[in-house]
């Protein structure tokens, strides 16, 4: 049975500790920050505030100034956020490091392909990644010159990297791709911005749902992604009803399924009784008119539309295997990842496959993916979930336990003809964010700053408590490790299994004051079964893998999970910390330290971080100028990594 491990603690800094409150809130609370004072009014998510709080810790860098994300006009803001972006990328890629020489001194890049020099004004430099920018312009550039645009730098940038590679033109095939996919992704961003700005409340149908709320929350998108919300092939009109940030609904386009074209798979159970995926989506849309025995297919929309124009699909028609029943039913709404739709009230959702480009991938579901759903959730049922819970009861995987898809006459798959059920573990009082959605930044009703629900949170914790924001944010950043990251590192030591742990798939559970309570993990993707547990999974559930192409070798697997969960989860939400000014990241870091030390036992993970001096980390800019989709190919080859050092080391 795993344990759970000590409950870690901050470093204690030097001061007195407050009396009647744990060595975290004394070791935040020595130090006060300075006096910088915010208002934050009355807003919803269950996050009342009415008074002034300090907003700025200890270590804070930022510099005098507004925010260009708060500025009125969306369209700049939105380069702002995409400017931003694309340096974080490229610092990180390239291993720059913090600009020599006293505060605001400009971060120099060096552009050898293009013969110049950028110079880049720094916000905030921050020990996790999540930098703070304002702006960058070319050295030579008049000093009233105007900053680059988010196009122009991508460009740039672009030259650079395929100079880099090898092409002394600069003119590698990923330039246009990136410079054409961050002007989309700008556009849009612009869009989402100025419609949350005018629509600041959720309709009725959706705030009732607290998780569709926080679905549809994320209007900025990952900050270490070059085009986070490009969503080419995709018109005005399709983008306000697809588009989660502009909460979009649709009916679902529906088709029918012959006998002899199906395939499916469930383990969905219904007191104790399985329940076949054709009968689950029978309910899901009650008195579709279908052929006898056909089974029915739900289909986004747009994939619907583009799959009719497919040779292969016009042949499963004409054979009479496939029949087009239109759209039909209540309307979905698209959550955070767009292609997976939610409805209230629904006992599933829907997985769907959908061919357009959203960040580094087409998101049509793989045969093999589909299979993996299912197969860990029958894999959880051999006991193994009792065993993992009996130590974190609160935290669960959320499971994909049925499909359907459509086979071609010989036998061989038909790409993007499928659907995922997943369970929906959520009524509509839970306080389900997913980590990506909490920490990023977005307007709020009656003001005229963007803040993150995290930030509103610690806000709102500080004003109830009495204490300060740098206090509230290392007890709730420890309550995070205990009930959301231990749980992910005990299934590792238990099962052999690491979770593709990254912002997105990761849910963390609220209670009513803010703090974290438990969590979610959601991916029929992201599963890594390590080679080294091969016979014990196959000893759990024999054929373990071999449809779903699960195992990994452990050397990939380390370097995969040190990635998603320790860089881009949990050192992901410290630089959200760091870089909204609610807490010291050298105080947040010396924290996941001591946490990392008490979790020693947990597989090989804990160590890794603690003791290797660089770590591999995913490079999202340079997996888009290599043309790469992360869904196709082996998993070591899907996107490109680069050394990084580790901030946790020493």
């Amino acid at each position: 049975m795993v344990t759970t491990a000590p409950k870690a603690e901050v470093p204690a800094a030097p001061g007195p500790a407050v009396p009647g409150r744990g060595p975290a809130v004394a070791a935040a609370d020595a130090d006060p920050p300075p006096a910088d004072q915010r208002t934050v009014p009355r807003q919803k998510d269950g996050v009342p505030r009415s008074r002034a709080v300090r907003t700025r810790p200890p270590g804070a860098e930022h510099e005098v100034g507004s925010d260009p994300l708060d500025h009125a006009d969306p369209a700049v803001a939105a380069e702002a956020a995409a400017v931003e972006n694309l340096l974080r990328c490229w610092v990180r890629e390239t291993g720059l490091g913090r600009p020599d020489g006293p505060a605001g001194t400009p971060l120099r890049i060096p552009l050898a392909a293009s013969g110049a020099v950028l110079l880049v004004t720094v916000r905030h430099w921050s020990r996790a990644g999540w930098h703070r920018f304002a702006g960058a312009r070319i050295e030579a550039a008049p000093g009233d010159a105007p900053g680059l645009d988010a196009v122009t730098l991508a460009a740039l940038i672009a030259r650079e990297g395929a100079y880099r590679d090898g092409d002394g033109n600069g003119n590698g095939n990923g330039t246009a791709d990136l410079v054409g996919r961050v002007a989309d992704s700008v556009r849009r961003t612009a869009e989402f911005i100025a419609d949350r700005r005018a629509r600041p409340v959720a309709p009725a149908a959706v705030e009732a749902d607290r998780f569709l709320t926080a679905e549809q929350s994320l209007l900025l998108g990952h900050p270490l992604q070059p085009d986070p919300k490009s969503r080419e092939g995709l018109s005005e009109t399709e983008a306000r009803r697809y588009s989660p940030e502009l909460h979009g609904s649709f009916p679902l386009h529906w088709f029918a399924v012959a006998p002899s074209a199906l395939a499916t798979d469930s383990a969905w159970t219904e007191g104790g009784r399985p329940v076949s995926a054709a009968r689950l989506l029978a309910r899901l849309a009650p008195g579709l008119p279908l052929p006898a025995g056909a089974t029915p297919l739900p289909l986004h929309p747009w994939q619907a539309r583009e799959l009719l124009q497919r040779p292969a699909v016009t042949a499963l028609r004409d054979a009479g295997l496939l029949h087009d029943l239109g759209p039909y039913g209540d309307p979905w709404y698209p959550t955070s990842s767009v292609r997976t739709v939610h409805r209230p009230g629904a006992p599933a959702m829907l997985k769907l496959s959908l061919g357009l480009r959203i960040t580094n991938s087409r998101r049509e579901n793989l045969r093999k993916e589909l299979h993996r759903g299912v197969e860990v959730h029958r894999l959880l049922r051999t006991g193994l979930a009792e065993q993992w819970q009996a130590a974190h009861p609160r935290f669960d995987i959320v499971r994909d336990p049925a499909w359907v898809a459509v086979d071609a006459p010989d036998g061989t798959p038909v790409p993007g003809l499928d659907a995922l059920l997943r369970h929906n573990p959520f009524r509509p009082g839970d306080d389900a964010v997913c980590v990506a959605a909490l920490t990023s930044p977005r307007p709020w009703p009656g003001r005229a700053t963007m803040s993150s629900r995290l930030a509103e949170i610690v806000r709102s914790l500080a004003v109830a408590t009495g204490r300060t924001t740098s206090a509230v944010a290392a007890e709730w950043f420890l309550r995070y490790l205990d009930h959301v990251v231990l749980p992910v590192l005990a299934f590792d030591a238990l099962a052999g299994i690491a979770l593709e742990a990254h912002q997105q798939n990761t849910l963390v559970l609220l209670d009513p004051a803010g703090w974290p309570a438990g969590g979610r993990y959601r991916d029929n993707q992201g599963y890594y079964f390590r080679e080294s547990h091969r016979a014990e999974l196959e000893n759990r559930l024999p054929g373990i893998g071999s449809a779903s192409d699960t195992f990994v070798s452990d050397a990939v697997t380390d370097e995969r999970f040190a990635y998603y969960l320790g860089i881009n989860n949990v050192l992901g939400v410290i630089g959200a910390f760091g870089s909204q000014q609610l807490a010291d990241e050298r105080v947040l870091l010396a924290a996941f330290r001591r946490f990392l030390g008490k979790a020693a036992g947990l597989g090989p993970l804990p160590a890794r971080l603690l003791d290797s001096p660089t770590l591999r980390c995913k490079a999202n800019l340079l997996t888009r100028l290599g043309g790469l989709d992360e869904l196709v190919g082996p998993v070591d080859t899907q996107s490109v990594y680069v050394t990084i050092a580790n901030p946790l080391h020493g």
